[in-house]
């Protein structure tokens, strides 16, 4: 099953995926190479099989016909006289200086290797000699010796080599490579010019996000990221304007509603005490808890501005706070670390996890260390834990384990989510997991 399915994988091509590169300006140098890449190899691929193919061919005929052609006459001329005079003119006219050994054989130390221009050379000859031959092209560099064998010696023609080679193949292999890399660092510096306004719009919405102010973000770029950038501005617009309205109704409704529950708790202080007047009191006590939760929660500190806060000072202040109360807390600092948080917020989340931890275990343990790429705080308590089936739906709005909403186990259901909503407005999450001490752990990362 499992071949099966990595047949499946690469015949789809999803393979090409994985190789391709992840960032946008990754992908925009692999566009830009790429195509490039493949041009050049085209050119140079088509330039060697028509052009140097071609022309050197029709070279190395040239140089093996005048060779061949020297032979013949030099063996047909009787008088040194005229031996002579067509060496010299065979140097002056056609740059070939041939010379004869007489009873010499082939040289045998002649090393022969694999060479296109030497097997040109090579097969010209084979076309227009009827005699033993070689070709050295080693022996001096800039001149290639042909070693002709005949019945009475050894002719020995000497041509410069370039008669038989042209170095216009590296002149244009050198400009297309040069011309390549200029043109690719020239389109390579653009794109990056380019990429700058979307990572400063991709910034921006990450600082929107966790509900800081984009005072240095300006429109600009190209036309499709100056759109962007102007509906994430017009975006947080709304959203800001939808969280004052928020705000502002239900800080309307809390004080509606607290006139009448003054006028009930003033009644009930001139009524005799008895058991009716303290439930009442009691009740009253709870729809003011509530009402204070339910603004709070509509609220969510979105008036604070971010400020760099030592995070192990705010947990220490939290603690020792705590230990007012309730001395059964620890705390451990792994990392001294520096964030720019909204800090009444943030504090307002640390002692509501802390609180809940105590309210539900008999000890608490805190700790404050970075992992990896984020800033995390453990809140571990040795209660009752939470089932890992329900552990999401405690973040859930106005949602209790305890159904029964009694002050005396818990608030209204809005502790968590105030907290899980402070933490995501700041870029990170909580997560509950299993604490080494039996209980509940409340994991708070925090980018940094």
């Amino acid at each position: 099953m499992d071949f099966m399915r990595q047949c499946s994988f690469y015949l789809r091509g999803r393979w090409i995926k994985h190789l391709l590169p992840k960032s946008l300006f990754g992908r925009t140098i692999l566009i830009i190479v790429l195509p490039t890449f493949l041009a050049l190899s085209v050119a140079t691929f088509v330039f060697f099989d028509r052009h140097w193919y071609t022309v050197t061919r029709r070279m190395t005929n040239a140089v093996a016909g005048e060779v061949g052609v020297m032979i013949d006459m030099l063996a047909q001329v009787d008088g040194t006289a005229q031996r002579e005079a067509l060496l010299r003119s065979a140097e002056s006219k056609l740059d070939l200086f041939v010379t004869f050994v007489p009873g010499r054989r082939l040289p045998r130390h002649v090393t022969h290797y694999g060479s296109p221009l030497r097997e040109m050379l090579r097969k010209a000859l084979d076309e227009r000699l009827a005699f033993p031959h070689l070709i050295d092209l080693k022996q001096e560099p800039g001149t290639v010796f042909i070693f002709v064998e005949v019945p009475k010696g050894l002719y020995i023609a000497q041509v410069p080599q370039r008669r038989i080679y042209t170095p216009t193949t590296e002149v244009f292999i050198g400009w297309m490579i040069g011309s390549s890399f200029l043109l690719s660092a020239i389109a390579l510096l653009f794109m990056r010019n380019q990429m700058r306004p979307v990572r400063r719009l991709a910034d921006a919405a990450e600082a929107i996000g966790k509900g800081q102010d984009v005072p240095w973000f300006k429109l600009e770029g190209a036309t499709e990221v100056r759109q962007a950038g102007a509906a994430l501005l017009v975006m947080n617009d709304r959203l800001r304007r939808a969280i004052v309205q928020r705000t502002t109704m239900l800080a309307g409704v809390s004080h509606d509603m607290r006139t009448p529950l003054t006028r009930m708790k003033l009644e009930l202080a001139m009524m005799p005490e008895s058991a009716h007047t303290r439930g009442f009191h009691a009740d009253i006590g709870e729809m003011e808890t509530m009402l204070e939760a339910y603004l709070a929660f509509a609220r969510g500190e979105e008036a604070e501005q971010s400020t760099p806060t030592d995070i192990g000072a705010m947990l220490h202040d939290i603690v020792e706070a705590t230990k007012r109360e309730n001395p059964n807390i620890s705390l451990t600092i792994q990392d001294a670390i520096t964030l720019k948080i909204r800090p009444n917020a943030m504090k307002r989340c640390l002692a509501n996890l802390i609180g809940n931890a105590l309210r539900y275990g008999t000890k608490a343990n805190v700790t404050l260390a970075m992992q990896e790429y984020a800033v995390a705080i453990l809140i571990d308590d040795d209660g009752p834990g939470i089932p890992e089936e329900k552990r999401e739906d405690v973040f859930r709005p106005f949602l209790r384990l305890d159904e029964s909403r009694n002050q005396e186990t818990g608030g209204v259901g809005l502790g968590l989510t105030i907290a899980r909503d402070i933490v995501r407005a700041h870029g990170g999450d909580i997560d509950l997991e299993v604490s080494p001490e039996g209980g509940l752990r409340a994991k708070v990362w925090l980018p940094v």
